[in-house]
């Protein structure tokens, strides 16, 4: 039985008949989006009816969401978290929040990820692109500084540093061996001593591996000032602006198109650049094997066969069975059927709400995970839902409505100690150690839940303006048990309040279900949600 995080951490002795309890039976129906149906029974399922308190400390624990503070008197923030319920289940999802200093200034970079076959690219995508996609900005700006307040621009360096980044995942191996027609020179027993050279470091074996993997990729750029906000997209994750547009009305924009199979305007153009070739997209997927139409990495897809077949099949470990890889190798004929080109979105903050400029302003990135989570209910109504209920949580004394921070302050930081994992977890990889950093040699900040950052106290710094603290923070734990004390209290968090939304909001059995389900696979997709104050 599935029981609450207190529990679980704190393993306390309940007596053997309240162990074995169960509140109540959860049907496929009950559970929100598509992951679980009929099929995967048998229904019903148990499951643990939660209080209020333990509603909270599940989500704190499940999502371990985190704050960044980027302007405290802006009201310029943003709020994230990674959810995956399943504790059988790593979740493939990542997101980063950051800051980029160009041309002396920050840049507020925010991106959500959704990793898929592995979650070895996407790991990587998410550490590395904004540092290619800051380098590119900063050279953009020093070969035509005229161009510095030109959106085109900018918008032209954002796309050219995504295809840049991508290229040089197969082209980094491809330049081992002088290029793709190069591999007819080498045997195979030649390949396997270039790439799997662990006993040199391992570098090749690790550049040759991101090709095995993609992930869709979702990146928010935004100016120094907040006059200006790009989104560059990359799959089907979703970029949806919220403003006001009159007493408690709200206006919720879709800022990006999905790139997969549910798109026909990306099978016609995946149809259109391969002609005669019935076979590009087989029941709505490229090659009859691949969702996304956009995406980084799945080199497979936009190399000819010979990368996968000379390269990856001789790659350490091996592959058992080759049949999935060739079933769909046969069909590329004239690669590549993925495209690495992000479609790019510009909007002048300046005139969204221009005569509302005393409410906030939301930038919601998510992965499809909580699409899936809005099917039933619809993403605008959930939505509408979640920005009355933040913006109706404001205190009594104000300063500013325009600022977040007067309606849903951030959780204290606790300055005696950092924030610690709760506990070892499938779920994804652990809570980055945040611990104080001075104000005056802290970097600018840099957030991710990628576990190549995680334990880096860079990506936890503070500046004069820029703070960071996970919602939890505000909890005195002891470290030998951090999550049995986790607060129950609602969270200030504004990510994790839409995740609790989406999963059911002030209906406690229905999230309850969504938590706690007795079921030894994963019955919700993973979900990635970054909200950012504009």
């Amino acid at each position: 039985m599935t029981t609450t995080v207190v529990q679980r951490v704190a393993n306390s002795k309940r007596p053997v008949e309240e162990e074995s309890r169960t509140d109540g039976w959860a049907y496929a129906e009950d559970i929100p989006g598509t992951r679980c149906g009929p099929d995967d029974g048998p229904w019903p399922r148990s499951y643990e009816l939660l209080q209020e308190e333990d509603i909270w400390r599940e989500l704190r624990y499940l999502a371990k969401p985190q704050s960044v503070q980027f302007d405290e008197v802006h009201g310029w923030r943003a709020d994230s978290l990674n959810f995956q319920p399943s504790p059988t289940t790593r979740t493939q999802d990542r997101y980063v929040v950051k800051q980029l200093k160009i041309n002396g200034r920050l840049w507020s970079l925010t991106g959500v990820f959704d990793g898929h076959l592995g979650d070895v690219t996407v790991e990587h995508v998410s550490y590395h692109l904004p540092i290619i996609i800051g380098e590119f900005l900063q050279n953009g700006f020093d070969n035509e500084p005229s161009r510095l307040t030109d959106p085109s621009f900018i918008s032209q360096c954002f796309s050219s540093s995504i295809v840049a980044f991508d290229d040089a995942i197969a082209g980094d191996v491809l330049d081992l061996f002088g290029g793709i027609d190069g591999l007819a020179d080498f045997s195979d027993e030649q390949i396997r001593h270039v790439i799997n050279d662990h006993h040199r470091g391992g570098e090749n074996w690790r550049k040759a591996r991101l090709n095995m993997y993609g992930t869709t990729a979702l990146v928010a750029l935004i100016d120094p000032d907040h006059d200006n906000l790009w989104v560059a997209n990359l799959g089907d994750c979703q970029a949806v602006l919220v403003s006001p547009k009159g007493t408690n009305e709200w206006d919720i924009s879709l800022l990006t198109t999905d790139h997969n199979g549910n798109n026909d305007t990306e099978i016609e153009r995946v149809r259109r650049q391969h002609p005669n070739e019935p076979e590009c997209v087989i029941d709505r997927r490229v090659l009859g094997a691949l969702a996304p139409f956009r995406c980084l990495g799945d080199t497979p897809f936009k190399q000819p066969p010979e990368f996968t077949r000379r390269i990856l099949y001789n790659l350490l470990p091996g592959f058992p069975d080759k049949s999935p890889w060739e079933e769909f190798l046969a069909r590329n004929h004239t690669p590549p059927y993925i495209s690495t080109q992000p479609e790019i979105t510009h909007v002048s903050l300046r005139h969204v709400s221009p005569n509302l400029s005393n409410a906030p302003r939301f930038l919601i990135l998510s992965s499809d995970g909580f699409s899936d989570l809005c099917v039933n209910e619809g993403r605008d109504k959930i939505i509408t839902d979640w920005v009355h209920d933040v913006v109706g949580t404001r205190p009594p004394v104000e300063r500013s409505k325009g600022n977040i921070n007067s309606i849903l302050p951030m959780s204290p930081t606790n300055s005696k100690m950092g924030f610690l994992p709760s506990r070892p977890s499938l779920s994804g990889p652990p809570s980055f150690v945040l611990s104080p950093a001075s104000p005056m040699t802290s970097p600018p900040i840099s957030v991710s839940n990628s576990t190549s950052t995680s334990a880096s106290t860079d990506t936890s710094a503070s500046t004069a303006n820029s703070t960071t603290t996970p919602d939890s923070a505000s909890s005195t734990s002891s470290l030998n048990n951090p999550a049995s004390k986790l607060p129950g209290h609602p969270s200030h968090n504004m990510a994790l309040r839409l995740l609790r939304r989406a999963l059911g909001g002030q209906d406690q059995a229905s999230v309850s279900k969504c938590l706690t389900l007795d079921m030894d696979v994963a019955w919700l997709d993973d979900t990635a949600i970054v909200v950012q104050t504009l």
